[in-house]
């Protein structure tokens, strides 16, 4: 299977204001609110919808951190390469805060199933939802959905989605390609 563009860069973009502006319906006042992009892949879309909120709630601080779920994954001991963990960067605290987990691609919800374990090693959140770009949604092994959607894809399980990020944003994507290539 030749790669297939789910979203191209255009696309990509009007998705992510729409995904910001969905937050802003939800959630007008953020003194409450954090985002905590899952690493390595959600930071990426987590820093891309904080600055699109921040042109939105013009005076309002927007708390945005980064976590690692490398140990909390219930397939970590099974792997025969080394974890490398990536860094964990919550500069505020969780506690009572409405939270707003932020992954690229949710797949089997396992990673998010992590995210929420890792999470709650930082305190009792008072809300917890989940905002993803892509929803491969017959893919699920746990009962996660998410509160926010980009794009559903409905693929076969050797298809994989893979969101491309440039760092000057000129070229971003989103493609499907299959693991047989």
């Amino acid at each position: 299977m030749k790669d297939k563009t789910l979203l191209d860069h255009t696309a990509l973009n009007y998705t992510l204001h729409r995904l910001a502006y969905e937050v802003y319906e939800q959630h007008t006042d953020f003194s409450n609110l954090a985002f905590i992009s899952l690493q390595p892949r959600g930071i990426a879309l987590g820093k891309r919808i904080v600055a699109q909120l921040k042109t939105l709630v013009k005076g309002q601080d927007i708390q945005h951190g980064t976590l690692d779920v490398t140990f909390y994954r219930d397939d970590f001991r099974r792997r025969d390469d080394v974890l490398v963990p990536s860094s964990t960067d919550l500069d505020f605290s969780i506690e009572g805060k409405e939270i707003i987990l932020i992954d690229d691609v949710l797949f089997t919800g396992r990673t998010v199933r992590s995210g929420l374990d890792a999470l709650l090693d930082f305190g009792r959140p008072k809300h917890v939802e989940l905002l993803v770009l892509i929803d491969r949604r017959f893919s699920r092994e746990l009962p996660v959905q998410p509160d926010y959607t980009g794009k559903v894809v409905d693929v076969v399980r050797d298809e994989r989605v893979k969101v491309e990020w440039t760092e000057d944003d000129s070229n971003n994507r989103v493609i499907l390609f299959s693991d047989d290539q």
